[in-house]
Parts: C-alpha cells; structure tokens; sequence
C-alpha cells in the first residue's frame, strides 16, 4: 500500500478543521452579542458571564472522555456526531425565549465542540507525518480562529441587518450540511481508505468502550498524570489561553466600549484582530518548534507576550489605545503559541496515551474561560453603581481593573510552572 496522496489527507483534516472553525464561532458570539444578550434576556454582567461560559462547562466536561474515546473508537464517529449536535444546539439559542433554553443550547454547542479538537488532532497524526504534527496543528488553530473572526465585525453587520437570531440559526443549519460531508469522506485512519498510516500502530483504535479491561479507562487516565509535564502543562493553558479567550470571547468588547468611548464595531475589531494574530502565531510558532526541535523555548516566548500585554493593559487601563492595542495584537500572537502544548503534551507520554493527553491539556484552556469569565462578571456586578444606558448595565474602570488583573496574575503564574515543564525535544516518549 501506498501513503495517503496529499489532497485526501488535507480534504479529511479540512472537513474536520470546518466543524472547529464552527465551534469557534459559537465560542465568542457573546462578545458581539453581548448587549442584545442582556437586553433580550434581562442580563446582569455575572448572568451573561455564566451564559457565556455555559459553553466552557460543557465543553471542559467532555474532553477528558474525548481523549478516551479517539483512543479506543477513532475520531470520525466523534466527530459526526458532533457536527450533528452543535448544529440542534444553535438552533435552540437562536429560538431560545428565556435564558435557560439559552443555556441548554449553548452547553449543546460547547458539549459537541468539545469533541472536534481532541479528534481533529488524533486524525492530524493519522494522516500526516509527525514532523508534520505541530504545523498542521497549528494551521487548525488558525481555520478555527476564523470561526471567531467570523463572529466579530461580519457577525455584528449580519445581525444589524436581520438579527442576531436569525445568524445563529443560519449557522446552525450550515453545519448540519457539513455533518454530511463528514459523514462521506471522513475516516479514521488511511487504512480505512486503503492507503499506508502514517500513526504506528499503537496508536490506532483499539475497538469499543466495552472491549476495555475493567479499570483500563482509569488507569489510562491515572498514566497519564503520572507524567510530570500533563498536570503543568493543563495548568499552563488554563492561564495563557484561557485569559487570551476570556477578554476576546466576552470581556474585550465592553471594556473598550465602555471605558474607552469606542464603538461596538470599533472594539469587535480589536478583539478579531487579537484573534487574526493568534490564529498566525499557531502555525508560525509550530513551524519554528518542529523546524528547532523545540517545544517549551517558543512556547515560553508566546506566553511571555501574553503576560506582557495583559499585565500593562491590567495596571495601566487608560494607556493610549493604540499602545493598548499593539501590545494585545503581539499578545494574541503569542497566545497562538497554545497550540504547541498539545504537541508537547503527546510527547510526554506513551504513545497509546495521545488522544487522552490531549483531551487533558485541552481541559485547561476551557478550565481556565469557564471559570475567569463569570468571576469577571461577579466582579463587575460587585462593584456596580446602578448605572443603566439602554437597559444595560455600566461598570466603572475600578470594576474592570479588578477583573483584568484578575487575568493577568492568572496569566504570570501559568508562566512561570511554563518554566518547570521537561523540554522533550520534539521526540516521543515510548
């Protein structure tokens, strides 16, 4: 048998890499959203922060079963029935008269976007070269941050012109088209398509749930924290991804508008090209960790960035906005260098092992949104002085200065236990 031909193996990662970029969408459309979200549903700040990361919980929840189930099933049914369930999901926020079928549906997005990444990674390393791993990688981060560009200035203008209601459930729809495509072409592994792997065998799905050993599923989990890099580097993503999703995912918007006298439009651009940036410091970052063998000397350079820009933007909120705004551009660029860790993860522990470490570093970055998004609000909300412009409430700087150091120091720790990960040296662990 022969390799895969390159157009196949792009045409399986790009079905796959469409279904991210969906989820992307959805992730941050609260940002953008964010007064019609209070407005319509009668939202304090800590409310839509805990509407927002509805997504994060749901999406947390699951990656540790992800990792365990693209280990032992594949990645192709996974992700089908993800596509499938995101797109219900949109469709019930969009249709939602009241904040808890709000939430019911944007948990139905987050639980089934939490399945694309930990499988679109597991088919990455199926259907490329491992020194492909971390480049491929990273241009999946940068399609699925499309997705969250795609949900700032275009998502505004769509919903200006027909309504935020109907967007999302236009978006719903789309992606039940998609769930078709994947249905057709997505495989798990080239042999499934008669073609040579690129994954050794180990790596390849080992059947059903149920043909596992009693206790295999909790021992593998057990493995993989037993190696020292899983727990700091799950730590580590929780802190630079996690405050680089909080402010463009929901927090950013409000704070340029409302502190800084821009327009939405104004700041949703911004946010988006803080996201422009991080989707290129992906592929870059992992181009130039597979090119010196690397993981943790770029990883540390782009997490640097992030502490810089958000460390400034915490201490000193009323700096000129385009200084502001040049240090969260390099900032978002940095933050891009999240997507070494799962390269660096897969590294650090046996090969049979991939798709459960995976799943647990993932975890990080929502365990770190899911939770500094509604501690933001309570912050806000905590210090409000009742002041309303258009039925939504108005928070002064000393509210929102609280929240960004908040990030910030999240963000300074999660540096330096950056620093106390083993290099791997871009080989894998056996």
């Amino acid at each position: 048998m022969h390799l895969p031909p390159p157009r196949l193996s792009y045409l399986v990662w790009g079905l796959a890499a469409a279904f991210y970029l969906f989820g992307f969408f959805q992730r941050v459309t609260p940002a953008s959203l964010a007064g019609d979200l209070m407005r319509d549903f009668d939202l304090t700040a800590a409310a839509l922060g805990n509407l927002s990361a509805v997504y994060f919980y749901a999406y947390a929840a699951i990656q540790i079963p992800t990792g365990i189930l693209v280990d032992r099933i594949g990645s192709a049914r996974l992700i089908l029935a993800g596509a499938l369930v995101s797109g219900i999901g949109a469709m019930l926020f969009a249709l939602a008269d009241g904040v808890v079928l709000a939430a019911v549906g944007r948990g139905l997005i987050g639980f089934a976007h939490g399945i694309a990444w930990v499988s679109t990674l597991k088919l990455i390393s199926h259907w490329f070269a491992a020194e492909r791993f971390a480049t491929i990688t990273g241009l999946s981060l940068a399609v699925g941050t499309l997705g969250a560009v795609l949900a700032g200035p275009p998502l505004r203008w769509l919903a200006d012109l027909y309504g935020w209601r109907v967007v999302i459930a236009a978006s719903g729809a789309l992606v039940l088209v998609l769930a078709a495509a994947i249905r057709w072409r997505v495989r798990d592994d080239p042999v499934d398509r008669g073609f040579t792997s690129f994954a050794p065998p180990a790596t390849r799905p080992r059947g059903t749930l149920s043909s596992a050993p009693r206790g295999a599923i909790l021992r593998d989990i057990v493995e993989v924290f037993s190696h020292r890099n899983t727990a700091l580097i799950l730590f580590v993503n929780s802190g630079i991804g996690g405050a680089f999703l909080a402010f463009t995912g929901l927090w950013g918007v409000p704070f340029f508008t409302q502190q800084r006298g821009l327009s939405v439009q104004q700041a949703t651009w911004i946010t988006s090209t803080m996201l422009v940036l991080f989707a290129l410091g992906g592929p870059v970052l992992g181009h130039l960790s597979d090119r010196w063998k690397l993981r943790k000397r770029p990883f540390a350079t782009g997490a640097g960035a992030v502490v810089a820009g958000f460390g400034v933007l915490a201490l000193w909120p009323l700096a000129p906005v385009w200084l502001l705004v040049v240090l969260l551009v390099v900032a978002g660029f940095g933050a891009g260098s999240t997507a070494l860790s799962f390269g660096y993860a897969k590294e650090s522990v046996p090969t049979q092992l991939q798709g459960t470490v995976t799943g647990v570093v993932n975890c990080g970055l929502m365990l770190g949104t899911l939770t500094q998004m509604p501690v933001i609000g309570l912050i806000l909300d905590a210090h409000w002085r009742g002041d309303l412009r258009d039925g939504v409430r108005q928070y002064d700087l000393a509210a929102f200065q609280l929240g960004l150091l908040f990030l910030a120091g999240w963000a300074a720790l999660s540096y330096l236990l950056l620093l106390a990960t083993r290099e791997t040296n871009a080989r894998q662990l056996k």
